[in-house]
């Protein structure tokens, strides 16, 4: 099978070879990075002197950057699954052209379907800014409206630019380019992405620290990867990273791939001291990815900018040293756009290449991409950190009340997210009662219509419920009715 090549001053285009793909550039004399794309049993190409080692779709100067970063230990073409790095990656129809007549993906050319009358953002036409706020409702044309009457086009696919939120998260995280930066359908998609381009189904494993997000495990099923725990420091509730543990665990285990990290952790709402990160990350006896994520870290990055905190809060600011790291974000937690699903990965550009080559084509709808780019705007921010600063202030007000109800124990944690950990005594008030927890959660949620999360199951969580930070009025009704269960 062969291909043409394409030529390009910068991107590595494919060609074929046994079915293979092989990447050429103009410089095949200087261009080299070490991730072995053709198969041992590959024919040599007859198309050229094919460069070993190129990612698909990865520029020199990305090359550069990521050989540029440690540990010189990690080999990524002995992290990723041999079949993901000969992937060719599928070209969408919006890849190549965004305007004109397009009669090239087979949309529907008389528009959308939605009813007269229905009502979407309005579009602002520029895609020079990222994020140009100000958007009104406006009507939405009956089908068969020319494109210039459907604001957001919503019978294409999407243009690939995104209105160019994906620059935009790397300029507010202070990452070089977009190149650190892949987009999925929220988080969820992002961390099972990852565990099917480096783990094998049946073979390989994931190392996850409990308590902790339980999505790691369900992906792992769905996988079939087998999951390795090595519990947090769970005593007095410091949910810490035992390290120690971890890396005899991974030496132990070289099926291990990847690590989950939560930071702020859930339920623990507890950062990971990026020291800790770091040993794992330099650790010489293990090649695997560490993924940490990082849905609440904005709630902690906060406190950062506002001086209640003194130290980095974010692993993002490791990505600058480390190529075996991926941090992942959501615009789901602190810019209060769950209902959109955009999750967000940053990584070295390898590593985001290989991801973007192997998620499924436009994956990012119009509309979410168009309203992430209202919330990342100046003004977007500005209303999130507002948003924040109150939650962090209810925050500490949930808090307060909470210690001042009898059979209430300790505030488990270090409260550095939207949430807290709670734990419900028994009667004599001595001992955290997981039974009494339940009866609260139950009783609340389906005779008083206020819904907490019962985490007395989970290690290190005996008799915890976990409280979301609500409004004002919402906590004081919270307080309230633990208040009168607790007291019967």
């Amino acid at each position: 099978m062969a291909a043409a090549l394409v030529e390009s001053d910068s991107i590595h285009q494919p060609v074929y070879c046994n079915s293979v793909p092989q990447f050429l550039d103009n410089n095949t004399d200087t261009a080299s990075f070490p991730l072995p794309i053709m198969s041992p049993s590959a024919a040599p190409c007859s198309a050229g002197p094919a460069k070993e080692g190129l990612v698909p779709g990865l520029s020199n100067s990305q090359i550069a950057a990521v050989s540029s970063l440690k540990p010189a230990h990690f080999d990524l073409s002995k992290v990723i699954r041999p079949n993901i790095l000969s992937l060719a990656p599928y070209r969408c129809a919006r890849d190549d052209y965004q305007d004109g007549i397009l009669l090239d993906a087979n949309e529907n050319s008389l528009g959308h379907s939605l009813p007269q009358g229905s009502s979407f953002p309005a579009f602002q036409a520029s895609h020079d800014n990222a994020g140009a706020n100000g958007a009104t409702s406006v009507s939405v044309p009956r089908t068969g409206a020319l494109p210039k009457d459907d604001p957001l086009q919503l019978h294409r696919y999407p243009d690939p630019s995104l209105y160019n939120i994906k620059p935009t998260l790397a300029s507010l995280r202070q990452l070089p380019d977009e190149s650190y930066v892949m987009l999925g359908v929220g988080s969820d998609e992002v961390l099972d992405l990852l565990q099917r381009v480096a783990a094998k189904p049946g073979q390989d494993a994931i190392l996850i620290c409990p308590p902790t997000y339980g999505m790691y495990s369900v992906c792992a099923a769905v996988n079939d990867l087998d999951v390795i725990k090595v519990p947090l420091n769970v005593e007095g509730g410091n949910f810490s990273l035992d390290v120690d543990k971890i890396l005899s665990t991974l030496s132990a285990s070289p099926q291990i791939k990847l690590i989950f990290l939560c930071s702020p952790g859930n339920p623990t709402g507890t950062l990971l001291s990026l020291d800790s990160i770091r040993r794992t990350l330099d650790y010489r006896d293990w090649n695997g990815l560490v993924v940490v994520d990082e849905a609440y870290i904005d709630f902690a990055e906060e406190e950062l900018r506002s001086g209640k905190r003194s130290v980095d809060a974010s692993a993002v600011s490791l990505l600058k040293e480390y190529k075996n790291l991926v941090v992942t974000q959501t615009l789901s937690k602190a810019f209060g756009l769950a209902a959109i699903r955009l999750g967000i990965c940053y990584s070295s550009p390898a590593l985001i290449q290989i991801l973007n080559n192997t998620k499924a084509p436009y994956n990012i709808s119009a509309p979410t991409a168009h309203l992430a780019s209202l919330a990342l705007s100046e003004a977007g921010l500005t209303q999130m950190r507002s948003t924040v600063r109150q939650l962090l202030s209810n925050r500490d007000a949930l808090i307060s009340s909470l210690q001042s109800i009898p059979s209430v124990g300790q505030i488990l944690g270090a409260n550095e997210a939207n949430f807290v950990l709670v734990q419900i005594l028994d009667q004599q008030g001595g001992k955290p009662d997981s039974k009494r927890a339940g009866m609260v959660y139950k009783i609340m949620a389906e005779q008083k219509g206020l819904v907490v999360r019962n985490r007395s199951s989970e290690l290190g969580c005996e008799g915890c419920l976990r409280i979301t930070v609500g409004t004002e009025q919402e906590n004081e009704r919270c307080i309230q009715l633990m208040k009168d269960l607790l007291s019967s």
